[in-house]
């Protein structure tokens, strides 16, 4: 769905915060200071969102992060720190949120592959849903899975003749891994919004890759 060009749309400032310190994480203070700095949020350097869920941090601050980390690194520079950026935020803050309340029990863990993967999936578009303005939700086919974004804060206000959603993609490869039990998918997004698609779609194979 094309945002409106003055919609303001948020996240809560714990995901920020998270996204934020997993790319100091890998590109040290001083890299995230210019990525900040170049996307014109140099107010948060080593003053970074509080770590709550109050929904205050602006999709257009989150997308101008993003933005900045391709002018800064490229897109293939980009695309591998934002992955690893994205996995960071299932890992310490949607589980955290209790998306996975209930999903690690016994009962879940014998639950055939695919069913937890559904299962996983939708909580976690119900969780991003009620949580912050992504509505998100899963379809599916015989093959596939199918998540898709409405509002996507990663390239919110951004232009690209390729998909760019690489935060977004690293929490789903995250999210699997953890309820899948260690296994890996192949994630594709074959649609965005930044490139003037309805919405950010990710086909992801319901087979593993390992």
């Amino acid at each position: 769905m094309a945002e409106s060009k003055d919609e303001k749309r948020y996240y809560p400032n714990k995901f920020a915060r998270i996204y934020i310190s997993a790319i100091e994480d890998v590109m040290g203070r001083n890299g995230v200071a210019a990525v900040l700095n170049l996307a014109r949020l140099g107010h948060l350097i080593d003053n970074y969102p509080p770590n709550n869920l109050n929904r205050e941090f602006s999709f257009a601050d989150f997308g101008g992060i993003n933005q900045a980390m391709e002018d800064m690194y490229g897109r293939r520079g980009a695309r591998g720190l934002c992955l690893r950026a994205g996995r960071a935020t299932f890992k310490y803050v949607l589980k955290d949120a209790g998306l996975m309340l209930g999903l690690s029990d016994l009962a879940f863990r014998l639950l055939p592959l695919g069913v937890k993967m559904k299962v996983g999936l939708t909580a976690m578009a119900e969780t991003f849903s009620r949580l912050s303005d992504q509505p998100s939700r899963l379809e599916e086919d015989e093959s596939h899975f199918i998540y898709l974004i409405d509002y996507c804060p990663v390239c919110w206000g951004r232009t690209s003749d390729l998909p760019v959603c690489y935060g977004a993609t690293g929490i789903l490869q995250e999210s699997l891994h953890w309820v899948s039990g260690g296994h890996t998918f192949n994630i594709a997004e074959t649609e965005c919004i930044a490139k003037g698609d309805d919405t950010c779609t990710f086909i992801i194979d319901k087979r593993p890759i390992e």
